[in-house]
């Protein structure tokens, strides 16, 4: 009888390592979606939307997979769920009368405060009707061993289609594949780790003649490397009012910016995107340590408020696939720059600096260099890496579809992305363009944060200061002037 599993990457396996009772490791999204032919104020027709996820799940197999262990090793793998219901990973709730958004984030914030079954495949979709105003809403349990940001859009256009019409097929029929015992899988992994070894002396004569090659290539890596370590990953940041115990339960509030604006943005002051709404993070962060943590001017000016970034490295054959292939980096805000103008150059400045310092290339190595070290010397590693807290917040920025998108007819008219929070983390920001729109999702520990609206106002605040600002050009051109030497007295 073959056997089938598959090994985890490190990286993967390191988004097991981190989780606990307070620390969920799953990512996750709420998307809002118009009234169709499938949805209107009665209800939604669960069973077509079962029918569409069922009939495209050979095209996703890792949803029809759990964890196992290896012996002795501990390393996790992924084996066929040979119990595999659909019904208990695609579930249909709705929300009391009128439905409003407030009552959707407070369901959000309570299905985020739960961690994934480790016994079944790591994924929840909560279907979601009873919205004020008609459609219904799908709120997404990920675990992030299985997903990152750049393969949940592939997953998108797996599940979601790009026209409103709705044609049924029927499944693949889907055998799982048997799992091997405990025995059999540390007599495999023995054997991997031996044909590895094998294969890497072999591979000695092919390097000698690049050798030149390669030990530039390796230069480089290390070079990153060393920058990335020496940006804050070995040292604590500063504690801030967004930083403190936290427990299992989260908030979830939102809201959505104008992409033609953040554009506007982006073209007035010379920056991209990326750079456009790093910076209004900045502002929000440092109006909210302002106006509800208590800090001073001076005690903000003084605080290093470091942030970690998730950069994909997935190159374009490995487009579609599942597991994560991203790097972080980690960055300073400049949250203690009161002008905006300033503000958003000084993000300029420094991820430039990341980039020319090939930082997301040493995050990845640091990664790689690791693949051979025993799973619990990385489970280790990552436990304490957090606990040090090297960042006081994640804040990441997908691209997504500038076009329209539809699940059982219905369009899809909002996305809020949602990242885990590390130990300590009060708040994460994930952000995610959507046809013609930055929709902004805020996870955060109810232990550390009261206000549930606070940080989506500063957000609110923080970028329409940024919308109003001169350019620094600008700026210098008007002082130029105003300090031109005045003419005698009586010649004017």
């Amino acid at each position: 009888m073959t056997v089938h599993y598959e090994r985890l990457s490190n990286l993967d396996a390191s988004f097991l390592a981190l989780e606990s009772r307070a620390t969920h490791m799953h990512v996750g999204a709420v998307a809002v979606f118009g009234p169709g032919d499938y949805s209107d104020d009665d209800g939604v027709d669960i069973d077509t939307i079962r029918s569409i996820i069922a009939s495209r799940l050979d095209q996703i197999p890792r949803y029809r997979q759990r964890l196992a262990t290896v012996p002795i090793e501990g390393h996790p793998v992924w084996v066929d769920d040979e119990h595999f219901h659909l019904d208990y990973h695609v579930r249909h709730v709705a929300l009391p009368h009128p439905g409003t958004p407030d009552q959707l984030k407070s369901l959000a914030g309570l299905l985020m405060s739960q961690g994934l079954d480790r016994s079944r495949p790591l994924w929840e979709l909560n279907v979601v009707e009873g919205l004020e105003g008609g459609g219904f809403a799908i709120i997404t349990k990920i675990h992030h061993c299985m997903i990152d940001g750049m393969s949940g859009i592939d997953l998108m256009a797996v599940i979601l289609d790009f026209t409103p019409d709705v044609t049924l097929v029927e499944p693949k029929p889907w055998k799982p594949r048997p799992a091997p015992n405990g025995t059999e899988l540390a007599v495999r992994e023995v054997s991997r780790s031996i044909s590895s070894f094998v294969a890497s002396l072999s591979d000695v004569s092919k390097l000698m003649t690049g050798v030149g090659d390669v030990a530039e290539d390796w230069r480089r890596r290390l070079k990153a490397a060393s920058a990335s370590l020496s940006s804050g990953w070995l040292t604590p940041t500063d504690k801030t009012p967004l930083n403190g115990d936290i427990g299992p339960a989260r908030m979830f509030d939102w809201l959505e910016l104008p992409l033609a604006d953040v554009k506007a943005i982006k073209d007035t002051h010379g920056v991209t995107v990326n750079d456009t709404m790093l910076a209004v993070v900045a502002g929000a962060v440092r109006s909210y340590l302002l106006d509800v943590g208590g800090m001073s001017e001076a005690e903000i000016a003084a605080t290093e408020f470091r942030i970690m970034a998730p950069v994909s490295v997935r190159r374009k054959d490995e487009q579609g696939t599942l597991g994560n292939k991203v790097a972080m980096w980690l960055m300073a805000l400049p949250v203690g720059e009161a002008d905006p103008a300033k503000r958003i150059q000084e993000v300029k400045t420094a991820t430039k600096n990341l980039k020319d310092t090939d930082q997301a290339l040493g995050a990845s190595t640091l990664v790689s260099v690791s693949t051979g070290a025993p799973a619990t010397l990385v489970s280790l590693a990552a436990r304490l890496g957090a606990r040090a807290r090297p960042f006081n917040m994640t804040v990441t920025n997908v691209p997504g579809p500038q076009f329209p998108l539809f699940m059982a007819g219905s369009q899809m008219l909002a996305t809020y992305p949602l990242v885990p929070l590390w130990q300590s983390h009060g708040a994460g920001i994930a952000m995610f363009s959507l046809n013609g729109s930055i929709d902004i999702g805020i996870n955060m520990a109810r232990d550390v944060i009261e206000d549930q609206s606070a940080l989506a106002r500063h957000f609110e605040a923080s970028f329409a200061e940024l919308r109003d600002a001169k350019p620094l050009a600008a700026k210098k051109k008007r002082k130029k002037r105003a300090t031109k030497k005045a003419p005698p007295m009586g010649t004017r």
